[in-house]
C-alpha cells in the first residue's frame, strides 16, 4: 500500500486549517474552505485535512464501510497516528458519507453530564452543500438565523431536528464536500425553513 502526501507544509497549513475549523464551529453554518488539502481514496479533501488536523493518537476514529480502505487508514495512521476505534463509546471522530444511518449516530458516544467533552465529532462528506432541504439555523455563534440548505442524509437531518439529547450532550457535525466545510455543533438549534 502506498503512502500518500499529507499537508505539504504541515505546521502552517495544520494552523490554518484548524483556524478555519475553529470559526466554521463558533459560527455555525459559516462555509470556509480547506485550500490545498489532498485526498486520500474516498476521502474528500475538506474530510483529509480536519483529520490531519484534529486527529492523533490518542483519537480513535471510525469510518463507514464505505469510506473506509486500507489506503486511507495506512495514511490516517502514518500522518496522524490516530488508531481506528475498537468500540463504538471509544470513537473520537467518525466519518460518514450519505449512507449515514440513524443506528451509526445512535451508537456513538455523547457525551454524559459530568464529562461532555466524551462526545464523538462526526464528519459526513456531502454530494453538496446547496440545493438540499433549506434549513434555519439559531443559537451561539449566529447573530439572528443563518439559512443553510446541504444535501443531508435523512438520518442526519432527522437527528438534528429532534436532538434525541439534552445540551450539553450530542454529537457535533462537520460537513464536507470538495475542500469546503461547514460546521454544526450541538449548540445549535436546527428547524426547516
Amino acid at each position: 500500500m502506498s503512502l500518500l502526501t499529507g499537508f505539504t507544509q504541515p505546521i502552517d497549513q495544520s494552523q490554518q486549517t484548524f483556524r478555519l475549523i475553529l470559526k466554521a464551529l463558533s459560527e455555525p453554518g459559516y462555509r470556509v474552505t480547506l485550500q490545498g488539502s489532498p485526498t486520500w481514496d474516498r476521502l474528500n479533501a475538506a474530510s483529509t485535512a480536519a483529520l490531519l488536523t484534529l486527529a492523533d493518537q490518542e483519537t480513535p476514529i471510525q469510518l463507514s464501510p464505505e469510506l473506509k480502505s486500507e489506503q486511507a487508514l495506512t495514511n490516517i495512521r502514518f500522518h496522524s497516528g490516530a488508531p481506528l476505534a475498537e468500540r463504538a463509546e471509544e470513537v473520537c471522530f467518525a466519518l460518514f458519507d450519505s449512507q449515514l444511518q440513524a443506528t451509526d449516530l445512535q451508537a456513538l458516544p455523547r457525551g454524559s453530564e459530568i464529562s461532555p467533552e466524551f462526545s464523538a465529532t462526526v464528519i459526513v462528506q456531502l454530494a453538496s452543500l446547496e440545493q438540499g432541504t433549506a434549513l434555519r439555523l439559531t443559537g451561539p455563534g449566529i447573530e439572528h438565523q443563518r439559512i443553510i440548505s446541504p444535501q443531508l442524509p435523512p438520518a442526519l437531518l432527522d437527528y438534528l431536528l429532534n436532538r434525541p439529547q439534552r445540551f450539553p450532550l450530542g454529537l457535533d457535525f462537520l460537513l464536507t464536500c470538495g475542500e469546503c466545510l461547514l460546521a454544526l455543533p450541538r449548540t445549535t438549534h436546527v428547524e426547516v425553513c
